[in-house]
């Protein structure tokens, strides 16, 4: 039996170990080290996995599996810098990754329209369902960005929600790829079973759990507040620098 070709392993690769490092970011204490350590493991991985997913895919002419692998490396990259950046602060790499979405985004939809006018109802082999709902995730993402954007950045528990779900939705999409995707590989008597929705659903789970928990309790309420605390002081002090002679 021949080997697989090295970028198959390194795909292959990286996305155990964005799964495996994701499950341990997703369950261990949010700012910790252990979550931190996990997460910065987890975004490089997905960088690779993703960016690999979306050439293999080109060059198979899987065009829903291109869309797919261009908005996970999108979700990870905006995620990663949300908690990269200082709060309330946003630089030119945000531009360009809005701007990715956007065009994964219309891409997808475009796809999407031609395979639900050709005579099969397929596009490469898939229906327009997939591209019109990986689509519209990329276009309601990019327009969230340009709405950060213009409000420059963004702080407080809106900040930490922004790279949760983000995160999130690449280890959901991971989780679904690898499970689901390739669920032929696995033994038949699992299959037959639906332990494989499993790990996908503890990530939607978690999501949701999540999100609720900053948005809604007062958890991360003071966050919000230190967080404009902090600005308005920065403010200041470079107002009176600015007055000094």
């Amino acid at each position: 039996m021949s080997m697989p070709p090295p970028l198959i392993i390194l795909h292959a690769s990286t996305a155990t170990i964005g799964l495996l490092s994701g499950f341990a970011a997703l369950s261990s204490r949010k700012g910790a080290r252990v979550h931190r350590q996990a997460g910065t493991v987890f975004f490089i991985s997905m960088l690779f996995m993703a960016a690999t997913a979306a050439y293999l895919a080109i060059m198979k002419t899987q065009t829903l599996n291109a869309i797919v692998g261009v908005l996970t490396f999108y979700m990870v990259a905006t995620a990663w810098l949300t908690v990269k950046r200082r709060a309330g602060k946003t630089g030119r790499i945000e531009y360009v990754l809005a701007l990715l979405a956007v065009a994964d985004g219309a891409s997808a939809f475009v796809l999407g329209n031609e395979a639900s006018l050709s005579a099969t109802g397929l596009q490469d082999g898939t229906d327009a369902a997939p591209y019109f709902v990986f689509g519209s995730f990329a276009l309601i993402a990019a327009a969230l960005d340009f709405r950060m954007l213009l409000r420059n950045g963004v702080s407080g528990a809106h900040r930490i929600a922004r790279h949760l779900w983000r995160m999130c939705f690449a280890l959901l999409i991971t989780s679904l790829s690898f499970f689901q995707g390739t669920r032929i590989d696995f033994p038949e008597a699992l299959r037959r079973t639906h332990l494989l929705w499993v790990p996908t659903l503890i990530v939607a789970v978690a999501m949701i759990y999540w999100l609720g928990r900053v948005l809604v309790t007062k958890t991360y309420k003071g966050a919000s507040k230190l967080s404009r605390v902090r600005r308005d002081a920065a403010v200041g002090a470079a107002s009176l620098r600015q007055q000094e002679p």
